[in-house]
């Protein structure tokens, strides 16, 4: 088989490759009723079902990342594909029984374990391949058409549930079929280190994310005040504080936390963190308004999401240009004050319920969001040494799945409060009455967004210095 090894083919190979996971946070939405219905799982089991590829996602990022270094980052895309894919055709083969529920969340879980390695690894390999002159726009490329991915999953989530739910899963298969030919005749730079693995880290950073993301996943429904809420967010962030502290008398430590001491490191990732609360949330939030206050179809409502990436997409590929030739505060700072403009303006015209009257704010917050997400997290990245690049990429994904699920805590809990109580969605969506009142349950929401993308400017602008970077580290620099 002929082996290719160019830059733009190790891109596509890997883009590829990690669509799945990105799909995956959202395709699911669309058909949780049919497959409540069907399997007759519990309240509980439905949260369980959306939650768990997310928790074990996030909480098994930086292991993904330290195996990918030190076994070969190649290997590990293919076993995350592996397990992602069949994963997904079990998820897709559950059986209406008294072991539906324990399957179904089970299998999810082990998607988010195989998306983990996959994604992590896959990150490393572009990184890896790609000189950092021209990383810039080539990592642009990766996350405007990853991050597309997401607002695709509503959309084509709508149309395979109208034919079966389990389709939302199987549709991963001839995709991971297709990610494993590009990736066993891709011939990408893969550096590789061999340590022995901290297994001490590994279990304390993997409970302390579990616990935390657990609390903030279901603090809404719970409530902020209830012990469970407590324990679980106390716990967790116990675990995360002891897990420095192991790090740093582990000879050899699953993330070396010496590379926070980089000041461009430390930035790029608190506004990766920031900004991550509201991407993610934001397919959520708006996929539920088009369905609610507008009255859009689900296929309809993906093409609303659809909408954001207009503005994302070339952004995001100009700003990873200007990223190369100049550096990335620029790009960052300007993103951050598009979107929290672009973010406001949108939150002002939910209450029209009208989508054509909110295209332009809508495409401003997809502009600005396209020139944070890319350019920092490629700055983020490229501080690292290059054998060292899944473990990096490992805790960079990491704080923006957190930051994620801190994200729709809040959010979620903005728009509990301001909706009528016991009021379900199919409710609101019955009355104009009751539309025009979750869209200002939504508007609160969004202004909420705006908020943290204005605090992600005032971090950009007095964070990070100007310049490009030039060199990259040797490992005793992040040593």
């Amino acid at each position: 088989m002929k082996k290719y090894s160019s830059q733009n083919f190790v891109l596509a190979a890997m883009i590829v490759t990690v669509s799945m996971t990105f799909i995956d946070q959202t395709i699911i939405a669309l058909a949780v009723p049919k497959i409540q219905a069907e399997l007759h799982l519990s309240q509980s089991g439905v949260q369980w079902v959306i939650n768990a590829y997310v928790l074990t996602m996030a909480a098994t990022f930086m292991v993904a990342g330290k195996f990918a270094d030190s076994f070969g980052h190649k290997k590990m895309v293919i076993i995350g594909t592996l397990i992602f894919a069949i994963s997904s055709g079990a998820c897709g083969f559950t059986q209406s029984n008294s072991y539906s529920e324990a399957w179904i969340i089970t299998f999810r879980a082990l998607q988010g374990v195989g998306a983990a390695f996959l994604f992590s690894s896959a990150l490393a390999l572009v990184i890896a391949t790609i000189p950092l002159a021209q990383r810039g726009l080539k990592l642009a490329v990766f996350f405007a058409i990853t991050g597309a991915m997401t607002g695709i999953g509503p959309l084509l989530g709508g149309y395979l549930t109208a034919w079966k739910w389990q389709a939302v899963f199987w549709v991963n298969i001839p995709v991971a079929i297709a990610a494993l030919i590009l990736i066993v005749i891709a011939e990408p730079v893969d550096h590789v280190r061999r340590v022995p693995l901290d297994w001490k880290g590994s279990i304390v950073i993997a409970a302390g994310m579990t616990l935390s993301v657990l609390g903030f996943q279901h603090a809404s429904s719970w409530g902020w005040s209830n012990a469970k809420t407590i324990v679980c967010i106390a716990a967790g962030v116990a675990l995360l504080a002891g897990f420095v502290v192991v790090e740093r008398r582990a000879n050899y430590p699953l993330a070396n936390l010496a590379i926070f001491k980089i000041r461009a490191f430390f930035v790029e990732n608190i506004v990766l963190f920031l900004a991550s609360m509201v991407f993610v949330s934001l397919f959520f939030f708006a996929s539920v308004y088009a369905q609610v206050s507008l009255l859009d179809s689900s296929s309809t409502a993906g093409l609303y999401i659809l909408t954001f990436f207009i503005g994302f997409a070339p952004a995001a590929m100009r700003g990873g240009r200007i990223m190369d030739k100049v550096g990335a505060k620029g790009v960052v700072v300007v993103g951050a004050a598009v979107s929290a403009i672009g973010f406001f303006l949108w939150s002002e015209r939910l209450t029209t319920l009208s989508s054509g009257s909110q295209w332009w704010s809508i495409i401003i917050a997809g502009a600005g969001m396209g020139l944070i997400i890319g350019p920092a997290a490629t700055d983020a990245s490229n501080r690292s040494a290059k054998e060292t690049y899944g473990e990096v990429t490992g805790i960079t994904q990491t704080v923006r799945y957190f930051g994620s699920s801190v994200g729709l805590a809040v959010f979620m809990t903005i728009l509990i409060q301001n909706t009528s109580a016991g009021a379900s969605y199919y409710e609101l969506a019955r009355s104009s009455a009751g539309r025009l009142e979750f869209a200002h349950a939504m508007q609160d929401v969004f202004y909420a967004m705006s908020a943290i993308l204005a605090v992600t400017f005032v971090v950009a602008l007095v964070g990070l210095q100007r310049g490009r970077q030039e060199v990259i580290p040797d490992l005793d620099t992040t040593a």
